[in-house]
């Protein structure tokens, strides 16, 4: 609740300093019309530049009241709260692990351009240094809500640098989001041990001396539907487990939601897209230069500057379907 309110009041300070800044922009215009009276038909240069800079001034509020007004659409139960986001590697060998790094490299450079904190949880590496899975934290307000769309299937097709005889490869990658929980939600949220396996195994990651020495990397597995969640980056198995339970909490909370929505979607005569295992965007690198959403059609003809995390268009279109 307090996490809400916070978020509330934020959005609240948001909307007032926009609405302050077009205020002194319309009493600016005021002063340049009156200005443009005087002058009459003669050119000056001193008003030419107060247009100008009113022109950018403008651009700029346009820009701030689009971003405000996009928020609106984060209403979801869990929108304002950080997020937890996984690539998975599909079936194709060193291809589709190459795929699967340069597809979470995309989320960790979105994540920058969105001025949050991304924190690697973990990750596991193929031995030509492919991301079999790889899994971070977006450590910003709202970022649940503006990543979670992008669950699904991700597909490259491109010329492939693995093949020497330079034939045209297609690879597949998964993403899975879910919420940073609260703990007065988690507290909510049971898991029976009789439920769970725990493995343990030495990090492969960040966390200091320890690193390969002893293992304090822990893999949680929910035996009831297969859920599995794990964390390497913390110095403890014990900090590493309480964090891989939170994260197998999300996971098992997701779920439930997804499933909620098939059955209202269903009782509605609507087609439920799985979110886990629906393709929703292709990315072309080869014969042309294409990245393109299925679900809403948007495309961009630069898929170097969208893998670099130039992701915004497709997020907000999808957030506005």
């Amino acid at each position: 609740m307090e996490q809400e309110l916070a978020a509330l009041k934020q959005e609240v300070a948001q909307w007032r300093d926009l609405e302050r800044a077009l205020l002194d922009e319309r009493e600016q215009l005021g002063t340049i019309e009156a200005l443009a009276r005087e002058a009459g038909n003669e050119e000056s240069p001193d008003l030419q530049a107060l247009i100008s800079e009113s022109a950018e001034r403008t651009q700029a509020l346009d820009e701030r009241l689009r971003a405000v007004e996009l928020t609106a659409f984060l209403r979801g139960p869990y929108d304002e709260f950080p997020a937890i986001l996984t690539v998975s590697a599909g079936a194709g060998g060193r291809d589709a692990a190459d795929w699967a790094s340069l597809l979470f490299r995309m989320y960790q450079r979105y994540g920058e351009r969105q001025g949050w904190g991304v924190v690697l949880l973990s990750e596991h590496r193929d031995p030509e240094g492919g991301v079999k899975s790889a899994t971070l934290e977006a450590r910003g307000v709202k970022a649940y809500g503006w990543l979670r769309r992008e669950t699904g299937v991700h597909r490259l097709v491109r010329v492939s640098p693995f093949d020497a005889s330079k034939r045209r490869h297609t690879s597949f990658a998964s993403v899975e989001v879910m919420p940073v929980l609260p703990q007065a939600t988690l507290r909510e949220i049971e898991l029976k041990p009789e439920e769970l396996k725990l493995e343990t195994a030495r990090s492969s990651g960040p966390g200091g001396q320890n690193v390969n020495r002893r293992e304090t990397a822990v893999r949680l597995t929910h035996l009831p539907s297969g859920i599995t969640a794990e964390c390497q980056t913390e110095r403890t198995q014990g900090a590493n487990r309480e964090r891989a339970t939170a994260m197998l909490k999300a996971k098992l909370l997701t779920l439930r939601l997804q499933q909620h929505h098939e059955e209202v979607a269903r009782e509605r005569g609507e087609r439920a897209d799985a979110a886990w295992g629906n393709q929703i965007r292709s990315y072309v690198l080869h014969p042309y230069k294409l990245v393109k959403d299925h679900r809403t059609g948007t495309e961009h003809h630069n898929p170097e500057a969208v893998l670099d995390g130039d992701l915004q268009s497709f997020i907000e279109s999808e957030l506005t379907l």
